[in-house]
């Protein structure tokens, strides 16, 4: 069990929450600031002193007081009214990464709810009560409002959950568990809303996936590297170190060791003088992504543990500041930064399945990896469907966070877009991975002809692996299918986890 403080949550902690579905708690002194913020709350509103959000309107109804007697009123129809989502729902996986991080918010003590509130998020992620939530409809300032406001009307005793892969109504959810729905008091409705959860957990679920895509695409690369006779004086360390990017000498030292003990790869004037960018720019090409993905997680981390939302309750309610932390331009810049990062990938990649299949360029393996070519096609569309993706994520790379609409009668002027660029970023890790899985398909096949049993040990290894779940090309064949055998293959792996998440 992991237990949240609100001050460090890290994404390899959220890998085990999310994918091996481990429970959470809370530590006792971050409950204690939440009992103590809440008792802030409670004396702003017997003092009848007027604070954004606790007894007043809204957005622009900000100078519109609230009758103490309504405060409750207030918060149930702030979350009914910001439910307005549209589209297709968030994965399950991005609605429990949303109860985790607006909790861990509300346990740094500035958000003003009550413990009970805390609690039932804490059992909704121990159940795996993962409310549905629509994609579409935050502006990604003021918080990700409509997509939150979904999942606290679950809290209510409204909308939809996840069940058994289907949504079905929330109603009578809290009475198969003898609990009654919550009915939220001063603050907590706008406390649940404002903030930046639904980017940020999108933002983590990918990032935790990209990163080990990133990691695969080096092996993949490796067994096309071999099937294409590549000359490994280009990992020598001193070209790297000559230029000083730390993540450019990685990838050079693993691809480095993904081929050792090859008898396929070849040195400098052996075959050729040098290879095409695609195969000698692998580390400088692949380290510049590295380069973005510790970017990304540095900012998810921060955010993770910020708190998010507004007004925020400092000195025991004494100082109360209606502040902008909610609003999501550094998530946005860097889902945007992780949009680039991850398409290039897809875009080298696409470019080494070319050189594997073209006749003219594939060092004289058979054209398009055909049985029989001419009257079998073999691997030619598998190139076809690799350049759509690539095409597909170069429009998806436009950033997100260069646009603004004004909302709320121009009291929000200035808006991130961060959960698009997050879904966005989604998108192109998505088809980047089917990229990928159609490189290593071809790689594999052309490590057969040239002799698999002459590629380095790691290779052989990962070459059965994509065996396992992919057969070769003996004849032509509905190779969709076996592209997203290879595409699964690759996620399930990264949703396992494991050591290379330690990578840096």
């Amino acid at each position: 069990m992991i237990q949240l403080t609100g001050n460090d949550l890290t994404l390899p902690e959220m890998h085990r929450i999310l994918f091996g579905k481990e429970g959470i708690g809370v530590c006792p002194a971050a409950m204690d600031r939440v009992e103590k913020s809440r008792m802030a709350v409670d004396r702003i509103v017997e003092e009848n002193r007027t604070v954004y959000g606790i007894n007043t309107g809204f957005g622009k109804f900000s100078d519109v007081k609230i009758d103490g007697k309504d405060t409750a009123d207030l918060q149930l129809h702030l979350i009914r009214s910001h439910a307005c989502g549209t589209g297709r729902p968030f994965s399950e996986t991005v609605s429990r990464a949303m109860i985790v991080l607006r909790l861990n918010a509300m346990l740094k003590g500035f958000s003003g709810v009550r413990p009970v509130l805390a609690e039932r998020l804490v059992f909704m992620v121990n159940e795996g009560i993962h409310p549905v939530i629509p994609q579409q409809g935050s502006l990604g300032a003021s918080g990700d409002l409509a997509p939150l406001a979904h999942l606290a009307l679950v809290l209510i005793g409204e909308g939809e959950v996840w069940r058994d892969g289907r949504p079905v109504s929330a109603s009578g959810l809290w009475e198969s568990y003898g609990l009654k729905p919550l009915t939220l008091a001063a603050k907590e409705g706008l406390a649940l809303i404002n903030g930046t959860q639904a980017m940020t957990a999108q933002g983590v679920v990918t990032y935790l996936e990209s990163e080990k895509l990133a990691l695969q695409s080096e092996w993949i690369a490796a067994m096309s590297f071999e099937a294409l006779r590549g000359i490994t004086d280009v990992f020598h360390p001193a070209v790297h170190e000559a230029r000083g990017f730390r993540e450019q000498c990685d990838v050079a030292e693993r691809m480095l060791g993904w081929l050792e003990g090859s008898r396929l790869t070849t040195a400098q004037g052996e075959v050729r003088v040098q290879d095409a960018y695609s195969l000698r720019c692998i580390p400088q090409i692949h380290g510049a992504t590295w380069q973005v993905l510790n970017y990304v997680k540095d900012k998810l981390e921060i955010e993770m543990n910020a708190a998010t939302d507004n007004p925020l309750i400092f000195d025991g309610g004494e100082t109360v500041i209606s502040g902008g932390n909610f609003h999501g331009q550094p998530v946005a810049f860097a889902m945007d930064f992780l949009k680039l990062g991850m398409a290039e990938l897809a875009n080298v990649s696409e470019r080494r399945i070319e050189r594997l299949v073209n006749p003219a360029l594939n060092e004289g393996l058979p054209p398009f990896l055909s049985p029989e070519p001419g009257l079998q096609s073999g691997a030619m569309i598998l190139q076809y469907s690799a350049a759509s993706l690539v095409s597909e994520n170069k429009t998806l790379a436009h950033p997100a966070s260069v646009d603004s609409i004004p909302s709320s009668a121009n009291q929000e002027d200035h808006v991130s877009m961060g959960t698009i660029g997050a879904r966005h970023a989604r998108d192109i890790t998505d088809n980047t991975r089917r990229v990928l899985a159609i490189e290593a398909f071809c790689a594999a096949q052309a490590l057969e002809y040239r002799g698999a049993d002459q590629a380095s040990p790691k290779i052989r290894e990962r070459h059965r692996a994509i065996r396992n779940v992919a057969g070769r090309i003996d004849e032509d064949r509905v190779f969709g299918p076996d592209i997203e055998r290879v595409a699964a293959f690759l996620l399930d792996e990264a949703h396992a986890g494991g050591r290379e998440f330690a990578v840096k």
